[in-house]
């Protein structure tokens, strides 16, 4: 794990080097608040928008299922899991140079499936703007060596 980050990302920590795809779309981090909740965050660049200018919906998705992970990464204990469902709602617009969270929480842990709701937004107080609600279920599953 990476934790030498600097500025807005002191304290956050990533996976580098776990999902190829991930790390090339983000990089994308997470910290363990003092309360014991995630929150997960990445800084905007221009490579993250899409033609208009604004953050691409399909990088906020993706942002909202590593969240996934991040979140229910107690729960999940380290083990292989994949995502099996996920839905979201985009309520606002963001670009570059803006520092983009993301909170949650786990709802259910049936022990193979674990249920996770959230939110992706900018700003705090009342300059908060919410981006994304979203809301997935990670499967836990076994690992096996990959068909050819």
């Amino acid at each position: 794990m990476n934790t030498t980050l600097s500025g807005r990302l002191a304290g956050y920590e990533s996976w580098n080097g776990h999902d190829p795809f991930e790390d090339h779309a983000g990089p994308f981090f997470f910290r363990r608040q003092p309360d014991g909740s995630i929150t997960c965050a990445f800084e905007a660049t221009p490579t993250h928008c899409n033609g208009g200018g604004f953050l691409h919906g399909g990088l906020l998705m993706t942002f909202a299922d590593f969240s996934l992970f991040a979140i229910g990464r107690d729960v999940l204990e380290g083990g292989p899991s994949v995502t099996v469902s996920f839905s979201a709602e985009f309520t606002a617009a963001a670009g570059a140079g803006e520092f983009i969270e993301a909170r949650g929480e786990v709802v259910r842990n049936t022990g193979s499936m674990v249920f996770v709701r959230g939110q992706v937004f900018t700003g705090s107080g009342e300059n908060e703007r919410i981006l994304l609600n979203y809301s997935g279920i990670v499967k836990r599953v076994k690992k096996r060596p990959l068909e050819k």
